[in-house]
């Protein structure tokens, strides 16, 4: 019996700031994304990307990517996007782009992946708001 489908596995789930692929096809990865540190909030970024690569699996899926806020319930953004796998061998890279990302609050967002309406995987995306500069009075600013 040759099974019709099979639901992959999530290989990996990185944030960075940009995503690139070579003429041979390879991927190249720019600036990996461990938290954001911003000098306040509300702060937008003008673009944030999350790398997916699905394999062992078989058929066609939807994948869903959701940001969630700090709350924990009000989503941010959501994407979808369909791929397909012909051969548990094989693997599918996807690929989503936020742009103009709005981060109102300071604190744990999370970055939720999904195929199939299936949680395969949820981790914390911190926004850490740095506190001012203590400077002496009357000390110049750097530059």
């Amino acid at each position: 019996m040759t099974p019709s489908r099979i639901l992959p596995d999530l290989q990996c789930s990185l944030v960075c700031e940009e995503i690139r692929q070579e003429a041979n096809g390879n991927f190249f990865l720019v600036g990996v994304v461990n938290y954001i540190r911003v000098p306040q909030v509300p702060i937008t970024a003008a673009k944030l990307c999350l790398f997916n690569r699905w394999t062992a699996g078989f058929g066609q899926f939807t994948e869903t990517v959701r940001l969630v806020a700090p709350d924990q319930t009000t989503v941010l953004r959501k994407s979808e996007m369909k791929f397909a796998l012909q051969d548990v061998v094989h693997n599918s890279t996807t690929a989503t782009v936020w742009t103009q990302m709005k981060f109102e609050a300071a604190g744990p967002h999370y970055v939720e992946v999904l195929v199939d309406d299936i949680m395969k995987l949820r981790f914390p995306l911190a926004i850490i708001l740095l506190p001012p500069e203590q400077r002496p009075e009357g000390a110049p600013k750097e530059a």
